[in-house]
């Protein structure tokens, strides 16, 4: 969900525990759209669209390239369905950057 007009910033709600301990249910991230392939490394926390169900955006870390696209994962290995299932997603599939979680404030509960 953009946070205004064509804003290369988004906000992104994370729904489901595929990366506890992380990110959990209900947390709220900021977000720079993806533009060149350079704009991620592994170890990056990135919202895609799944490659097997289009108009899906999910919350997955990435782990490595993977020929022309990425090996993501959830923190949570036995909640994710990730790579794991789906292969690489392709370069056009990764839309966003987390930047970083904005709600709950870090260090609230």
């Amino acid at each position: 969900m953009p946070l205004g007009g064509r804003s290369t910033l988004l906000r992104v709600a994370v729904a489901g525990a595929s990366m506890e301990p992380t990110l959990r249910d209900g947390d709220w991230l900021v977000c720079r759209r993806v533009v060149r392939s350079s704009d991620v490394r592994a170890g990056d926390v990135v919202v895609l669209e799944r490659p097997d169900r289009p108009g899906l955006l999910v919350v997955k870390r990435v782990v490595r390239r993977e020929g022309h696209g990425w090996w993501v994962e959830g923190d949570n290995a036995v909640a994710s369905d990730d790579s794991r299932l789906f292969g690489p997603v392709a370069e056009p599939f990764v839309l966003a950057r987390v930047l970083a979680r904005y709600w709950p404030r870090p260090g609230r509960v």
